[in-house]
């Protein structure tokens, strides 16, 4: 008689299909277990793109330097001279310094303009806001390159100012300083602050103005009072888009900065590229972020209770 029956490896159909419908009923009932299979491939990318990555930064931090090699005895050296020479603090301040002035000045300038068109423009506004976006399609780096055209000692700047008589020789100011990194900074990253300020601006529920508006607020005082706070979520989403990626930039710096506009992504890309420190690299990058964080986190805290005191 033939053996008919099936390797222990291999299912009946019947089981298999009893295992399917356990587990589309399992996923029918939990909410929660949907959402994690539908988050199942963002978080695999960003555990193998930002999380490996961070584990193996954070490995190496404790490691030092040897010769052409690595010492992967475990020591917390790296840190203790991060803390302690000026130099890296110096760098630190600087570069909250001018990141912060950078995403002050980009709210500020791209407010009015998610203002305008949110509340003022009332056909085509994706065209309006593909408009304002439209520089920004460029490359980083071309645009870079652009402002060290239009800061340069003969630039488009200097040679105007020259031509209508205002100034007799070129302004060095304008280029290799931290007014540059700020104003290129500003503009780079303004589409990044345009968006989020939009769509918070657009969530916001007319009525309420024109109730403010019978109740007697003035165009200033409802702007204060209603507006602002409702689009506060737009504001510091705009200010961590903006603030986050530039504290650690080093493309600007090194090509508009000079010596008095380094910031410590400069020094960290110098770690990793000519002194070939990697554990300290490593080291002033968590440093780096660690200090970020404990910004972001006060920044959440003091604009939590702003808006309460408001509400």
């Amino acid at each position: 008689m033939a053996d008919t029956s099936l390797p222990a490896s291999e299912s009946p159909p019947q089981t298999r299909q009893y295992r399917a419908s356990r587990l589309s009923g399992f996923f029918h009932r939990s909410e929660t277990a949907r959402g994690y299979a539908l988050m199942s491939p963002t978080l695999a990318i960003m555990t193998v793109g930002i999380l490996v990555p961070f584990i193996i930064l954070l490995v190496i931090s404790f490691w030092t330097r040897d010769g052409f090699g690595f010492d992967t005895t475990f020591t917390t050296n790296n840190y203790v001279r991060a803390w302690s020479e000026p130099i890296f603090g110096a760098l630190l301040q600087r570069s909250f310094w001018i990141s912060g002035v950078a995403t002050l000045v980009t709210v500020l300038l791209c407010y009015p303009m998610a203002y305008y068109v949110a509340f003022h423009v009332h056909r085509n506004k994706m065209m309006w806001i593909i408009l304002m976006t439209l520089p920004f399609w460029t490359s980083y780096l071309l645009r870079v390159f652009a402002w060290k055209v239009i800061l340069g000692y003969e630039g488009v700047i200097n040679s105007g100012l020259m031509t209508v008589g205002l100034i007799d020789q070129p302004l060095e100011f304008l280029l290799y300083s931290q007014e540059a990194v700020i104003i290129t900074l500003a503009h780079a990253w303004a589409a990044f602050a345009i968006l989020p300020l939009y769509v918070s601006l657009e969530k916001i529920d007319k009525s309420l103005l024109e109730a403010a508006t019978d109740l007697g607020d003035g165009p200033v005082a409802r702007f204060f009072r209603i507006t602002l706070p409702l689009s506060m979520p737009g504001v510091i989403a705009a200010c961590f888009l903006i603030f986050i990626p530039t504290t650690g930039d080093y493309i600007t710096p090194a090509l508009l900065g000079g010596p008095d506009g380094a910031m410590i992504g400069n020094f960290i890309q110098l770690q990793f590229g000519r002194v070939n420190n990697w554990p300290m690299g490593a080291t002033l990058s968590i440093v780096l972020m660690l200090w970020i964080s404990l910004i972001a986190l006060v920044f959440l805290f003091i604009t939590r209770k702003a808006q309460e005191k408001i509400a």
